[in-house]
């Protein structure tokens, strides 16, 4: 079983290079008891946010990992997926500038991926 932190930074990685856009990690342990870290990741179609989900499904399960539930597959604009401790958020733009969760979380702490972010998807 991964650790939340490890989790958290391996489906950035796997958004990263599945050309996901602005990926923020942010660790919500202090400030909340529904998960220990979000992901948020942004992308331009409901084509690619179903894909990247997919891509993170696949290969967080490849590592034994499964999600305790998913939402929003239907839609194609924002979807959630729940591995416990951690959320995983992939937005198309549109939806993720309504919702702003980087502002109602403003108050976790922002978690340095720059090791794992190339800097196209850090826009």
């Amino acid at each position: 079983m991964m650790e939340p932190l490890e989790l958290a930074r391996k489906a950035a990685e796997i958004l990263n290079a599945k050309k996901a856009r602005d990926i923020q990690v942010i660790k919500i342990t202090e400030i909340s008891s529904m998960a220990d870290y979000l992901v948020i990741a942004g992308c331009t179609s409901s084509t690619q946010v179903k894909s990247l989900s997919e891509e993170v499904e696949e290969k967080l399960g490849e590592k034994g990992t499964a999600p305790i539930r998913t939402d929003g597959f239907s839609t194609g604009s924002w979807i959630v997926m729940d591995y416990g401790t951690v959320l995983i958020h992939i937005f198309h733009e549109n939806a993720r500038e309504f919702y702003k969760l980087e502002r109602i979380w403003a108050d976790g702490v922002s978690v340095d991926i720059s090791d794992i972010i190339t800097p196209d998807s850090a826009e």
